[in-house]
């Protein structure tokens, strides 16, 4: 299970007058983990389809837009790009 303990320094960077209780940040990590889960399905999913013994970043793209509505996949595939371009470069 996925654990995203960057919750806080995520929201004190944008707005660091406002906090975050643990009750939310229990409901922001369930969420999290089930969009992982889906996204993960999905993408192992379409794998096995297309007979591929391995995901690549065009099955995770293809969840996203399958998962995730309109433009919050949009921009879900805008910042993924993003931000493996620059995990990459580095």
């Amino acid at each position: 299970m996925y654990r995203f303990d960057n919750i806080h320094q995520h929201l004190k960077q944008v707005h660091p007058d406002i906090g975050v209780s643990s009750k939310a940040m229990g409901i922001m990590n369930s969420f999290i983990n089930d969009i992982f889960e889906k996204l993960a399905h999905e993408a192992s999913r379409l794998a096995r389809y297309n007979k591929k013994p391995t995901i690549t970043s065009r099955e995770i793209q293809t969840a996203v837009r399958l998962v995730l509505p309109g433009e919050l996949a949009k921009h879900a595939v805008s910042e993924g790009t993003k931000a493996v371009t620059k995990f990459t470069s580095s």
